[in-house]
Parts: C-alpha cells; sequence; structure tokens
C-alpha cells in the first residue's frame, strides 16, 4: 500500500481530510471480492518530521504503530523537504523480491502510481519467463469520476465509497483532548 497515494486518491474520490482507512481491513476487503488469500499486508509511507509539524508526526507514529499492531508490515521514512524519497522505490523491491521468491502468485499494488506499470511489465516478463500465472493488480479509490484509472497493465480494483467507507479506521491518532 502506497500510503500517500491512497491518501490523496480517497480525499479526490471521496472528499476525507485525513488518512482514515484501516488498511488491515482494506486489503481483505479487497481480496475477498476477488476471492484471494490475504497472505501479507505491507505498507510504505513518509511522514513529517516532528520540527516540521508536531501534529502530524505524532499522528503518523501512533497510526504506524497501530498498523504493526495489527500485523501490518511497516515502511515508513520521514520526509526531506516536504516530500516522499525512496517510497516508491521501496515498493517496487518489495514486489520483485516477492516475485523472485515465488511467495505469492498475486501482487495487489494499492495505489494509482503510474511510475509502477514497470513493475507489471517485469512481473508479467518473470511470469512468462517461468511459466508461472502472476497476477499483478492496482487498487485504488473511484468516486464519480470514472475516468480515474489503475496502474497501466494491471488488472484494475476500483474501490467504491461503500467498500472504502466499511474499512475506516475509528481511532483518534490526534489524540485531542476533550
Amino acid at each position: 500500500v502506497d500510503g500517500q497515494n491512497l491518501y490523496y486518491s480517497a480525499k479526490a474520490a471521496f472528499g476525507y481530510k485525513v488518512p482514515n482507512y484501516d488498511i488491515r481491513k482494506l486489503a481483505q476487503a479487497i481480496c475477498d471480492r476477488q476471492g484471494w488469500h490475504l497472505e501479507m499486508v505491507k505498507f510504505y509511507t513518509g511522514y513529517p518530521d516532528a520540527k516540521e509539524s508536531r501534529s502530524l508526526y505524532n499522528f503518523w507514529i501512533a497510526r504506524l504503530r497501530a498498523m504493526k499492531s495489527d500485523g501490518v508490515k511497516v515502511f515508513s521514512r520521514v520526509l526531506r523537504n516536504g516530500k516522499e524519497k525512496g517510497v516508491d522505490v521501496r515498493i517496487a523491491l518489495d514486489v520483485m523480491r516477492t516475485i523472485y521468491e515465488n511467495a505469492c502468485d498475486v501482487v495487489v499494488i494499492v495505489s494509482r502510481d503510474q511510475d509502477f506499470s514497470e513493475v507489471a511489465d517485469e512481473v508479467k516478463y518473470i511470469a512468462r519467463r517461468e511459466g508461472r500465472e502472476i497476477i499483478i493488480a492496482s487498487a485504488y479509490p473511484r468516486g464519480t469520476d470514472k475516468s480515474v484509472r489503475g496502474i497501466d497493465r494491471t488488472k484494475w480494483l476500483p474501490m467504491d465509497k461503500q467498500l472504502y467507507d466499511s474499512c475506516i479506521d475509528e481511532r483518534d491518532y490526534f489524540k485531542r483532548k476533550r
């Protein structure tokens, strides 16, 4: 799961102002719709330095801790100059390692980032070369704008608002004083 891409896609599709997804539930719902067994969930994100935004830093530290306790494997790093660096590369490397290790026959990338179309090409090449059937899919929020699409050369799995809303994380990671 490309955490920032998922957040911005959900914001555009459904209007949410914070990353409010329960990633474990969302991954399970995506797999259930396809009849696939969920083996592992990996989440990747950058987050702001505490000096830049103490509240967002605390939010992400609490969220990532909760994800880990939910059994999600997390890769995170502090943003540099407000930009995410290395997250997409890490996702691509992990997908390729998983394929090389023959650890799965389905990979779902939760993102719309077209840079991953090159990963899809490589996965398909390996599948042909090794005589394996490997499905590579992209899951993404899609509201009323039907032009929103998944990663090229993958199986597209658009999430509607009903599916997304059934996987909202109700925990308060901002820990606001009441």
